[in-house]
């Protein structure tokens, strides 16, 4: 009685629900609004979610077994019983009660003729559209029928003989011509038919299916060919219950063990011809109040609405102590009141073209000495925002918007936000949320190598467009760029749409959507995306010759190899039973401890990050020993490192950003401690002089020194190293510490930051992502001519270079860490990081084709030689029909 619905050629699962509690189901109909399910003795209308429409109870004599909608609003409901219920889905009522002359209808179909009955004694009755009166009928088998179906002038069945007190598969498919009302030269197939199917795409062929998993497809007319029966792979289990799609595309098998094997000609299959966009259950989204500090004098206590009351409230002034404010018209120009000439009350006066339309003083004269205080908004137009002087967040890191003039995006200074050779990414396109991770894994040398290496037949490929994107940030010199073609093959992948990773515009500018939460599954997706892109095996194409891959041979993932770390999952039940599963991961979430102890434990970064990696965690399981589900202790162990560790830091709510405050308070303790010998407890104040100490020559630390210690708890470098005896061993690294004379420098992994994803916490934009990378000497050499290496900030077409220690600052209030990834040292040198354009030049060439002598009409031009290629400083002439350039 459960039923389960799934969506797409993938299957995935869409709804589950309970039908009936006791009874199976006996027959499904899908109509235009829900599901139709009818049980022993009972019909159900059900939404596609499992929302119960109607229940319409039958007697508890009846048994019914089909059920036949023979148009948008009447049923017809049959079973073991001598009548047949004609029921009217409007009312849900039952209209009409046909009585049949021989029981047990099991299965019915309809023509534009006939209403056909199928039943239990194996024949088959034609019955008349209005009266249902009999009007042929076909004793098809002498046992039991098994399954007919019905189109344009033929019915076939399949059923059982009567043979030696029991039943037989009959082998021949009977054969009956609608048009002389006689039977025909039956079918022999070479399998035990239990189900058949008309297939009408091309020619009416049949599908014919055996119990055991067989599929014969043949010509009802023709003669049964062996080559063309097909196995089911259910591996044992019987096949149930057998259907085809309404676009004939597909088929669908139900074995005795509850799994669906899905047949179809192609891989982007439709199940229907005009679908209808399906629905998914929105994510829940609570509107939580916002935060207020009480530290903060400025902030105002309305950013909380209260309820509506008639009483008189708290705040209310009295009416003598205040005084109603209009806002005052400004002055009339004089030159209006000196050309103006009255008739009766009304004054007439010519416009003296002073001002534009609708044009008027941002403040009035007299009013400038009443905000001479306020005057600071700055020229800058980043500080062009209301108030400036009460963000708590600082500029660099607030939401950068296009500013649209009649020029358009002519007259808008991209210099003025960017001041470097590196190129942003502009954020007015949908989804462009992912804007900060384009540009981390652009800055990865090998990821970047990779997908400008790569080139497939995909008419949608986020590997293909992420190479044409990272091209374009390759030739730009300081100016943005557009994600637009890769977001738009993001858009159409429905695996981001069934993650919730594609947001409507409103989302996105009422700033209701996690970004933190967001980007994090957006990571996992990307990099799981690229790794199944960049590891299907690709056969020849047209732009690609052999050999033309930097990475490897055809099939093997560059992204694997970066990414990914092999897991051992093993799962031990208290009866004794271990079981041991071995999966892969591309990246690791932060787990943390749940600890309610005052005050809270210090924890180092590494510690933490060492439990997430050898997670342990207790869970009830299914257990084979015990069979039943059983507590079950379950860890997780490494066996090999990666290259690029990814981490997604989970920081989801308030308890998680405690944490991370508390770590960075005992952080930035332990740091003074070290350099300045003073004991910074949690809430102990210092006076002017000992931060006057702590800064001082004497020390060898100034006073910004001290701030750059604040909000930080995770180290710019990590250690890591498998055992012999394959335990995890992680610790904090710095810039002063060295390998020990046992450490093997092949097993010891040491990782550096290589970037930070940050979401930013602010209410009046609705927040936004932003990115800190550390750029590469290879990247300096090819866009500024320098070696070295730089944090820089990325905030969509704002770049700005940064202090490392910035990089890992995280204020809990306004600046929440998503994503970090660390990248193995000397990484580089690992990988073959040459580029070679997958698009070659034999594309300019003369076209080698067979068909060339059955050209009509002939080429107007004549292909180039090889000795006439284009080199470097041709002048090469181009149809510019489309194309403008900017004077």
């Amino acid at each position: 009685g459960h039923a389960t619905s799934f969506f797409g050629p993938t299957l995935e699962r869409y709804s589950s629900f309970q039908v009936n509690s006791s009874d199976d189901i006996r027959q499904i109909q899908s109509l235009e609004n829900g599901v139709l399910f009818l049980t022993k003795t009972n019909l159900k209308y059900l939404s596609r979610g499992g929302l119960i429409i109607f229940d319409y109870l039958m007697d508890e004599s009846e048994d019914m077994h089909s059920l036949l909608l023979t148009d948008n609003n009447t049923l017809l409901v049959a079973g073991l019983q001598n009548h047949v219920l004609e029921i009217d889905l409007n009312t849900v009522q039952e209209t009409q009660k046909y009585t049949v002359e021989v029981p047990g209808i099991t299965i019915m179909r309809q023509s534009n003729r006939f209403f056909f009955c199928g039943h239990t004694s194996g024949k088959v009755s034609l019955r008349d559209l209005r009266t249902f009166a009999a009007e042929h009928e076909f004793d098809a088998h002498s046992g039991s029928l098994s399954d007919f179906d019905v189109h344009g002038n033929l019915l076939v069945t399949c059923g059982f003989s009567s043979r030696m007190a029991g039943l037989a598969c009959d082998r021949f498919l009977k054969v009956y011509d609608l048009r002389m009302m006689r039977a025909t030269t039956p079918l022999q197939v070479h399998i035990d038919p239990f189900f058949l199917r008309f297939i009408p795409t091309y020619t009416s062929r049949l599908a014919i299916i055996s119990q055991t998993g067989q599929c014969q497809f043949c010509e009802p007319t023709g003669l049964a060919n062996p080559a063309d029966i097909f196995h089911v792979n259910t591996v044992g289990p019987l096949i149930m219950t057998f259907d085809v799609s309404a676009s004939k595309q597909a088929l669908a098998f139900g074995d005795s063990e509850g799994c669906v094997h899905l047949w179809a000609d192609s891989p982007e299959v439709t199940f229907n011809a005009y679908s209808r966009e399906t629905d998914f259950a929105l994510p829940c989204m609570v509107d939580t109040l916002p935060h207020l500090d009480w530290n903060q004098d400025l902030v105002p206590l309305s950013l909380i609405p209260v309820p509506l009351t008639s009483d008189a409230l708290l705040s209310d002034w009295p009416a003598a102590n205040s005084a109603p404010a209009p806002r005052r018209a400004p002055p009339v120009d004089p030159e209006i009141l000196r050309t103006m000439k009255k008739v009766g009350f009304i004054g007439y006066a010519p416009n003296p073209r002073t001002k534009l339309r609708n044009q008027i003083p941002y403040r009035l004269k007299e009013m400038d000495n009443e905000f001479d205080n306020f005057s600071q908004v700055p020229e800058s137009p980043i500080g062009r925002e209301e108030e400036p002087h009460l963000y708590r967040v600082a500029k660099k890191y607030r939401k950068v918007t296009i500013k649209y003039s009649k020029l358009g995006l002519e007259d808008f200074d991209f210099k003025h936000y960017n001041k470097t050779l590196f190129a942003g990414l502009e954020p007015h396109i949908p989804n462009a949320y992912c804007n900060c991770m384009i540009q981390v894994l652009y800055f990865l040398e090998p990821v970047r190598c990779l997908v400008q290496n790569h080139l497939c037949q995909k008419e949608f490929c986020l590997g293909c467009e992420l190479g044409l994107l990272f091209h374009m940030l390759d030739l730009s010199r300081g100016d943005p760029c557009q994600g637009s073609n890769f977001l738009r093959a993001f858009r159409t992948i429905p695996e981001a749409s069934a993650l919730g990773l594609i947001l409507a515009d409103s989302d996105e500018a009422t700033g209701k959507v996690n970004l933190g939460r967001l980007i994090q599954s957006w990571n996992r997706f990307i990099l799981t995306q690229l790794h199944q892109e960049t590891q299907e095996q690709e056969g020849p194409q047209a732009y690609r010759g052999a050999g033309s891959s930097s990475f490897g041979s055809s099939g093997d993932s560059v992204i694997g190899q970066l990414f990914s770390c092999e897991m051992e999952n093993c799962s031990m039940c208290r009866c004794g039973k271990e079981t041991v599963r071995v999966s892969s991961t591309l990246l690791f979430t932060l787990s943390y401890p749940d600890s309610t102890e005052k005050p809270a434990k210090d924890y180092e970064f590494a510690q933490i990050l060492k439990r997430s990696i050898c997670l342990e965690q207790n869970t009830q399981a299914w257990c084979e020993n015990c069979e039943k589900y059983q507590p079950t202790v379950q860890t997780r162990n490494i066996r090999c490192l990666p290259d690029v560790l990814v981490i997604n830091c989970e920081v989801n709510s308030s308890k998680e950003a405690d944490f991370w405050k508390t770590q960075a308070e005992y952080s930035f303790q332990k740091a003074m401690m070290k350099r300045g010998g003073f004991d910074i407890t949690k809430g102990k104040e210092i006076s002017l002089g000992e931060w006057k100490d702590l800064g001082s020559p004497d020390t060898g630390h100034s006073y910004p020194s001290v701030e750059e210690l604040k909000n930080i708890w995770i180290p710019h470098a990590i250690k890591m190293r498998l055992t012999k005896s394959k335990e995890l061993d992680v610790s904090n690294w710095s810039e002063t510490d060295e390998l020990s004379p046992t450490d093997d420098p092949e097993s010891v992994y040491i990782y550096d930051l290589m970037a930070t994803v940050v979401h930013i916490l602010d209410s009046r934009t609705g927040g936004s992502l932003v990115g800190h990378i550390k750029v590469g000497e290879t990247y300096h050499q090819r866009k500024e001519g320098v070696t070295h290496q730089q944090w820089y900030l990325f905030n969509d077409f704002l770049i700005e270079p940064v202090d490392k220690c910035e990089a890992v600052q995280f204020d809990m209030s306004w600046k929440v860490p998503a994503i970090l990834y660390y990248a193995r040292r000397n990484l580089n040198a690992k990988y073959n990081l040459v580029i070679k354009n997958p698009i070659e030049a034999s594309v300019l060439l003369a076209e080698a084709s067979l068909a060339r002598k059955q050209r009509k009409c002939h080429a107007t031009f004549i292909p180039l030689m090889l000795n006439e290629m284009p080199q470097a400083g041709d002048l090469v002439g181009l149809d510019a029909e489309f194309v403008t350039l900017n004077e």
